[in-house]
């Protein structure tokens, strides 16, 4: 019976807990992009108001956020381990 390798196990360990928050930062990411970037846009443009600067304002700030939450989480993944 071999000896488990507890160096690549624990690389393992760390590349597939780094897997687990990039895939949550980009989970978040996707959620602020829905729900603050594109569901204010439908929902003026089925309403009579039509959208609105300030609506407009949040939509992109909601982008800008949800495409930083998705950078961070490629950044993240660089730090694996070979």
């Amino acid at each position: 019976m071999t000896e488990p390798d507890f160096d690549k196990l624990a690389v393992t360990i760390h590349n597939e807990r780094l897997k687990l928050l990039a895939t949550f930062l980009n989970g978040i990411g996707i959620s602020v992009f829905a729900v603050g970037g594109l569901a204010p846009v439908f929902s003026s443009l089925y309403n009579s108001g039509g959208p609105t600067l300030f609506l407009m304002l949040v939509s992109i700030v909601c982008f800008l956020t949800a495409c930083t939450l998705h950078y961070s989480a490629s950044t993240v993944l660089k730090r694996m381990k070979p």
